[in-house]
């Protein structure tokens, strides 16, 4: 869904092209979540898939190098697998823009053409159709995507091998590279275990044959569960890919939101406000000697006191900063709010909303709805009717809280 007060930019594709996991797996979601899903890798060639939807290309990389401002974190360089610093691709950004870290084009050349790898980082912000392809694929997955492009020369490999604390789909764009795919030496690695914490045993896995040993050409899809092994060499020239990375939610994930919720329950416990005795040793083993049982029994009954809801809105929280909604126009979304005939309005893409009482909370604030409003944005929001059915005021109050956008 496109805004129209947001022209696509070059290199975009129209409504109607193939998203999600369709677009870069071929199957239907379940037969990839019971075959594959942080299983085993998928290799699927371009003539299994539907025409890409992502709109992105090499006019694309330097459009984004040259004429969009960019600054780091959204570029990243790396040579012989090792990433450089920053000020090594960086100006400032001259007269009026007083910004000492934009990328500058001039560098990136010079560094591209002595081997370097480009990284074009967070593409789900800054290129629409990107943007759209990954809002889909997080709709189907459930889990978080972000989007990365790995620009790479010839007879160059951007990083040694090494695995990711994330799924990611690799969609080949331009030119050929090849993949080797080892298994892991770390089964579904949580975000706190990266490779670089078992360099070693990563390095002695990598020599070990690869279970994938292949050539990606475009329109080709690779997806690697996290902690799988991996490196890639381009081939003949320039290779451009994009790796849509899902930061998965886990049953650790859960966890960590009770716990911390049984954090929250502890500091209501009087037995717990109390300090520990004057001249105590901490040092001293006994000091803790019976502690435990005591602070077992407090703990517990916190847990039991954690209902499903409290537990729902934490991971509905972690959601909601994750990603993004939608864009929308500012000034179109203003200039049309009063308009009595002529928008189209529809009901905004990636809102992740959930009601607290009478309050609608989402990833793009809180909309307080009385008794009978709610009736009808429940209603709004659920499909069964919509904007046109709601009440003026009612309906430009959504609009200016960016529940409701222009429609194309």
């Amino acid at each position: 869904m496109t805004d129209p007060a947001s022209p696509e930019p070059p290199g975009g594709t129209g409504d109607g092209a193939a998203r999600g996991l369709a677009a870069v797996t071929g199957l239907a979601p379940d037969e990839f979540a019971s075959a594959h899903w942080g299983r085993r890798p998928l290799l699927t060639r371009a003539e299994a898939l539907p025409p890409p939807s992502h709109g992105f290309d090499a006019d694309a990389v330097d459009e984004l190098l040259a004429r969009r401002a960019l600054r780091t974190p959204f570029l990243r360089m790396a040579r012989d697998g090792a990433t450089l610093d920053a000020r090594e691709f960086t100006l400032g950004g001259g007269v009026g823009a007083a910004v000492a870290d934009q990328v500058s084009e001039d560098k990136v050349l010079r560094l591209f053409a002595e081997g370097a790898t480009i990284v074009l980082q967070a593409l789900h912000r800054s290129w629409e159709p990107v943007s759209r392809t990954a809002r889909a694929l997080a709709a189907d997955l459930g889990h978080p995507v972000q989007v990365n492009a790995y620009v790479t020369p010839p007879q160059n490999r951007g990083f040694d091998d090494h695995y990711d604390v994330h799924d990611v789909f690799v969609v080949q764009v331009e030119g050929e590279k090849h993949w080797r795919v080892r298994p892991p030496v770390l089964e579904l690695p949580h975000r706190s275990e990266p490779w670089t914490d078992r360099r070693e045993a990563v390095a002695e896995a990598a020599t070990a044959p690869p279970v994938v040993d292949d050539v990606l050409a475009p329109g080709d899809c690779l997806y690697l569960p996290r902690g799988w092994l991996h490196s890639a060499t381009a081939l003949g020239g320039t290779s451009i890919h994009l790796t849509f990375g899902v930061h998965v939610w886990t049953g650790r994930t859960l966890a960590d939101d009770l716990l911390a919720t049984v954090g929250r329950r502890l500091d209501d416990d009087p037995a717990l406000r109390r300090s520990l005795p004057v001249g105590v040793d901490g040092l001293d083993p006994s000091t803790t000697s019976g502690a435990r049982e005591s602070l077992r029994e407090s703990i517990i009954r916190a847990l039991d006191d954690v209902t499903d809801d409290e537990l729902a809105a934490a991971l509905a929280r972690r959601v909601r900063a994750a990603e993004r909604a939608e864009p929308l126009g500012v000034l179109a979304q203003h200039r049309s709010a009063g308009a009595e005939v002529g928008p189209r309005w529809q009901v905004r893409q990636g809102l992740a909303g959930r009601w607290e009482g009478d309050v609608h909370v989402s990833r793009v604030g809180r909309f307080r709805a009385g008794a009978d409003d709610r009736v009808l944005v429940e209603s709004l929001l659920a499909g069964r009717t919509g904007p046109e059915s709601l009440p003026d005021d009612l309906r430009r109050r959504l609009v200016l809280a960016g529940v409701l956008v222009l429609g194309t």
